[in-house]
């Protein structure tokens, strides 16, 4: 065997060495990086509407209280991650859920997504393949909140929603494994619910 020819086999051996290593390594890191994207934790927030006015009795709007609230939980929600903020707002075809979301999205800078508030099944399917790893606040009605909870895994303990109750803010956690997490919180008006003027 020649010098030259001698010294590309080396070279070759070497370059093997070096690169198939390197190709693995950059193929694994990849690897690694996709599974933990695919399977990041999703976070989602669900609320009734807020207090809805007297009439028109077929879609009203919030009432002055309800107008309240809304900015309350556009208080609470407008900066709940300190990254990025929600990624997403759900809300059903009612006015309501509509208004009671408005002052959030207008603060993000983010459109709101109409899903029909009786199909429970589609929304919960159609967040779990739209928003894997993301923040979503989906605002429902008192029939379709408990009915959420309960299609996204979370606590079957949910109590029925009072007419009258506007405060509950609960908080789904769903890991990429192990069980989903059901916390609820109160968000209140300072205005309405503590008797201040």
């Amino acid at each position: 065997m020649s010098p030259n020819n001698n010294k590309r086999s080396r070279k070759r051996r070497f370059s093997r060495r070096i690169v198939l290593p390197v190709v693995a390594f950059v193929a694994v890191a990849l690897a690694v990086a996709w599974f933990f994207d695919e399977q990041a934790t999703s976070t989602v927030f669900i609320v009734r509407h807020a207090e809805k006015a007297a009439a028109p009795d077929d879609d009203p709007p919030l009432s002055p209280a309800g107008k309240l609230r809304a900015q309350a939980l556009a208080d609470m929600l407008s900066d709940v991650d300190v990254v990025a903020g929600l990624d997403a707002i759900y809300v059903s075809e009612a006015r309501r859920t509509r208004d009671t979301a408005k002052p959030l999205a207008n603060r993000l800078g983010l459109r709101l997504i109409e899903h029909p508030a009786a199909d429970v099944k589609g929304l919960v399917r159609r967040i779990r393949a739209d928003h894997k790893g993301e923040i979503v606040l989906v605002v429902g009605h008192s029939d379709t909140v408990p009915a959420l909870i309960r299609e996204f895994g979370g606590s079957k303990k949910v109590p029925p929603i009072d007419e009258h109750e506007y405060t509950n803010l609960y908080i789904l956690s769903m890991p990429w494994s192990g069980k989903t997490k059901t916390l609820r919180l109160k968000y209140v008006n300072t205005y309405l619910d503590t008797g201040e003027d």
